[in-house]
């Protein structure tokens, strides 16, 4: 499946100028070149480029300004990647699309961006590490991974979509298991750590259209009907207002849109809310569903999956899926929810 743009929207004169102006310029053109492939910081760009970070900031600016490029922050840092919806980011890519990748000016920057890339992915490593018993040992209280993760598949496979939607997007897996079939993937996750190792698996996994984002669940800065698929996977049981999150999940959905929740079956393992900060010990099933109903969408089913009989596991994992029940039109086609 392609990941790029299949025609260009036409400009107007001045919008096309400004682009042009901003993207002639030999640095500029070079960032572009580098964000197309990662995002990156003023800092890691200073590293690949050699120039000086008040430099760099103001090509960032002046790209930023053009509508080329995207700034969000996340903690301390802001990261910088091409625009996705402005009419500059057709230019952009574009012009990147026409760079001959042999030339030796990108073939420098790229050597130097695969060192910064491989820095992230050391550091997302050592957090792992530090982090990996924990994991595992929650991780063998449930019905396994591979498990949840095809029934995550056969309960989205009825239809393909081609956005998603990853709401506290954790080590970005979901993102991975459908990068491959998706021409766009965003994850949201409040902690800067698990944004650290998922930046690095997309990286890893060549998933250049997928990216993260540091981002509150209660309030998503995105518009309205901008996902096919909105997922919120292992979530729900951190917060403490889960009819919130599932609202705003709704409201970021296409029509005919899906949302799929997945999370614990109700249990009585007390010591994840005293060490885990887990704030609720597993849904109950009508719970959940009366909350996607409350915010607008229509059940299609729910499912339980028990631990495999003779494993450590003692938590079942539940599934929900909920449609919008809006019509959405492409053209004369028509997709009744």
């Amino acid at each position: 499946m392609s990941h790029g743009t299949t025609s260009i929207a036409p400009l107007r004169f001045g919008e096309l100028h400004a682009a042009l102006k901003a993207a002639g310029e030999g640095t500029r053109l070079r960032i572009l070149a580098l964000i197309a492939e990662a995002e990156l910081t003023v800092s890691d760009l200073t590293e690949i480029l050699r120039q000086s970070q008040p430099r760099i900031s103001r090509h960032l600016r002046l790209l930023a300004e053009a509508g080329l490029v995207e700034r969000f922050r996340e903690g301390s840092w802001a990261f910088f990647r091409l625009a996705e919806r402005a009419g500059g980011a057709e230019v952009a890519r574009t012009l990147i699309a026409r760079i001959d990748p042999a030339d030796p000016v990108i073939g420098r920057d790229r050597e130097r961006l695969a060192g910064v890339r491989a820095a992230r992915a050391e550091a997302a490593q050592a957090y792992f590490r530090a982090h990996a018993a924990e994991w595992d040992r929650i991780r063998k209280l449930h019905v396994a991974d591979a498990a949840v993760e095809a029934a995550v598949r056969a309960t989205l496979a009825d239809k393909p979509f081609r956005s998603l939607l990853d709401l506290g997007t954790g080590t970005g897996r979901m993102l991975e298991l459908f990068g491959a079939e998706i021409e766009r993937g965003l994850g949201i996750d409040l902690s800067i750590d698990m944004l650290l190792i998922a930046r690095a698996r997309l990286d890893r996994a060549g998933l250049r259209h997928c990216s993260v984002r540091q981002g509150d669940i209660y309030d998503l800065a995105m518009p309205r009907d901008a996902f096919d698929v909105v997922v919120v996977h292992q979530v729900l049981h951190f917060l403490d207002d889960g009819a919130r999150a599932i609202g705003e999940a709704a409201r970021v959905l296409r029509p005919g849109g899906r949302l799929l929740v997945v999370d614990f079956a109700p249990h009585d393992l007390e010591f994840l809310r005293q060490e885990h900060a887990h704030l609720r010990l597993g849904f109950a099933a009508d719970t959940v569903a009366q909350w996607m109903t409350a915010a607008g969408l229509e059940m299609v089913g729910q499912e339980n999956l028990a631990p495999e009989p003779g494993s450590e596991g003692e938590i079942a994992v539940s599934l929900w899926l909920a449609r919008d029940p809006r019509i959405a039109f492409a053209g004369t086609h028509r997709e009744v929810a």
